[in-house]
């Protein structure tokens, strides 16, 4: 069954599809992934913002966290044990996400990160990978990073930004660091963060020689298209088990290629 959203065709779930939702975290992340999460037929179940007991999930069937980065890795570990789905947009916890994935792994749940959930974005991602690959050999290209988003952001650089620059030192040979700020040596690759109005965000990727510049860039223009992709995955999760990441919901890495 589909509906009309402004110019967009949006495929909408059945009732007999619809979820019951948590909302962990209620910014304006939340209360956007709540507005889209209506408009597909899903019903809210739950919506905690700070402190919050496990108790609260009962009848939930997913929950999706838009949080802060001390309270995430608590989050999800509380629905995973709880045995709810969860689906994690929050960013700077990078350090504690592989404790999660265990966890999950430990009880067969079901818990999905990303750091974006744009498909421009996410398509990104990989046309960053096969750049990266060719450059690996152009010596004369010197790489950067750019990102800006709203001044209420809290982490620098962005989760979007650092997989971007993880990607690209793994694929880069004579690239070993990222750092904030101006790069000392050519070994590190510079990021540039900035936090300025209410940009929703937009990163770029450059590659500098003494005759020739290539970028790629994505600009997000609202920020509903990342509450509307964190539905959607939310979607994508049901009656899955295991680890995921968005370039498995957009089949960016399907099985035997």
């Amino acid at each position: 069954m589909g509906r009309w959203i402004g110019r967009w065709y949006r495929i909408v779930p059945s009732d007999e599809l619809a979820m019951n939702l948590a909302l962990i975290g209620y910014g304006k992340m939340g209360q956007q992934v709540e507005r889209c999460a209506l408009e597909r037929r899903h019903s809210i179940q739950m919506i905690a913002n700070g402190q919050w007991d496990s108790a609260s999930l009962k009848g939930v069937d997913l929950a999706i966290e838009f949080s802060r980065p001390e309270a995430a890795f608590e989050n999800v570990t509380k629905c995973l044990r709880a045995g709810v789905a969860v689906v994690s947009g929050t960013t700077g916890w990078n350090d504690k996400i592989p404790a999660a994935e265990m966890l999950c792994n430990e009880l067969g749940g079901s818990f999905l990160f990303a750091s974006n959930f744009s498909i421009g974005v996410n398509l990104l991602f990989a046309l960053n990978k096969w750049l990266a690959e060719r450059m690996n050999g152009q010596a004369g290209f010197a790489p950067e990073l750019q990102e800006t988003h709203h001044k209420h952001k809290l982490d620098a650089p962005s989760g979007t930004a650092i997989r971007l620059a993880e990607d690209l030192i793994q694929a880069v040979d004579r690239m070993d660091q990222w750092v904030i700020g101006h790069a000392t040596a050519g070994s590190i690759l510079p990021i540039e963060a900035k936090r300025e109005g209410e940009v929703p965000g937009t990163h770029r990727v450059t590659y500098r020689s003494a005759t020739e510049e290539l970028s790629l860039q994505h600009v997000a223009k609202d920020r509903v298209v990342f509450a509307e992709g964190a539905v959607m995955a939310a979607e994508w999760l049901m009656g899955r088990t295991g680890c995921f990441r968005m370039s498995d919901v957009l089949n960016f890495n399907p099985k035997g290629s």
